[in-house]
């Protein structure tokens, strides 16, 4: 493989870091007092969910979420974080890729309606499946300092 100025391994980890950047500005952003203290995160979802279009994604949503509202904006939360810093760091990478897109998978499918939430949840996806397939985690992070993987 020909790149330019990096290797091909080292653009792949500058790919996963980039993914982890845009993970912590995701979480950096959140209003946490209004997430934690008064559940806006929760409530806008739950508004989302209760006029979606697909009758799984409102009883899931029913049935996971809202019984569970603070605990669910703690999980939402801090994944974001958890996803961002074990991507900039490359700690257990395999796992934050699987979970970013998994995540990002559950994200894409509440917001069907709002084309701007989908091409971001697509665009992280398509990151994290390049990363884990890539195996982003060979190059700058603790993973390969580790002998992880």
């Amino acid at each position: 493989m020909r790149t330019i100025w990096l290797s091909g391994a080292e653009w792949l980890a500058v790919l996963r870091v980039g993914l982890g950047l845009w993970w912590l500005e995701s979480w950096r952003h959140k209003d946490k007092k209004g997430w934690f203290e008064r559940g806006t995160g929760i409530a806008w979802a739950a508004d989302v969910a209760a006029k979606h279009r697909w009758n799984a994604v409102r009883s899931g949503f029913d049935v996971v979420v809202k019984p569970r509202p603070r605990t669910m904006a703690y999980v939402v939360v801090y994944a974001e974080l958890a996803l961002g810093l074990g991507l900039v760091l490359g700690a257990l990478t395999p796992v934050a890729l699987i979970a970013g897109l998994l995540l990002n998978l559950l994200y894409f499918t509440l917001m069907i309606h709002d084309w701007a939430e989908q091409g971001q949840n697509l665009m992280m996806s398509l990151a994290s499946l390049v990363c884990f397939f890539g195996m982003s985690w060979q190059t700058w992070s603790l993973d390969s300092a580790w002998g992880l993987f």
